[in-house]
């Protein structure tokens, strides 16, 4: 795409770097940059940069959050004893939209997947094991993808998890259909999902 300005054009393929934003979205994004008033333009530029500066993940679950422990944990209301492993921060969102769950949440940030070079420990695996371990939670549920990688990391988590006595380990109900990523549920099938979640050991290979 040819530009008649090398400034716009940079700032074309700066917002072409975003996921799902082509060249074309990203031109009529940077015109309307370039048409809005300077006030709106530092109000944006400021909000973005403060996505680097002042977010922060959160010490305990590692959901993204201003303070460091996220409301969610530091909720009153929240059931402190039932922990939710999801993959990102998208399936909390996903989850807290149903309004089907009070527990809290442990966020992997990824799951199992050599062919794109994840191993066990580049996830929050470890910190869940420790949390488990200090906690001390009655459940455990794991709600990864449906997908061979989500499954593997079920099941390793799940062995792993076999070393608290008492513990239930519980899985959502399968009525997201396999290959399926929670955040593009239905938030009526996803809240019957967590609702109607069953036992792990119950899941045969």
């Amino acid at each position: 795409m040819e530009l008649p300005s090398k400034i716009l054009e940079q700032a074309v393929d700066a917002l072409a770097t975003l996921p799902g934003v082509g060249k074309r979205s990203a031109l009529r994004y940077a015109l309307h940059l370039m048409k809005s008033d300077e006030g709106e333009v530092a109000d944006f530029l400021s909000a973005i940069g403060r996505l680097k500066t002042d977010l922060h993940h959160c010490q305990r679950c590692h959901c993204v959050s201003d303070t460091p422990i996220c409301p969610i944990c530091s909720s009153p209301k929240r059931m402190q004893n039932i922990i939710c492993v999801v993959e990102n921060i998208q399936d909390v969102m996903a989850l807290e939209n149903t309004q089907q769950y009070r527990g809290l949440y442990h966020v992997l940030g990824g799951v199992i997947s050599p062919i794109d070079g994840i191993g066990i420990n580049d996830l929050n695996i470890g910190s869940l094991l420790e949390r488990v371990r200090q906690e001390q939670p009655t459940e455990v549920i794991l709600a990864l993808p449906t997908t061979m990688e989500g499954d593997t990391t079920n099941f390793y988590i799940n062995k792993q998890l076999q070393q608290f006595p008492g513990l239930t380990v519980s899985t959502i109900a399968r009525g997201i259909s396999i290959g399926d990523n929670l955040e593009y549920a239905d938030e009526v099938t996803l809240g019957r999902s967590i609702a109607n979640r069953i036992p792990f050991n119950t899941i045969k290979n």
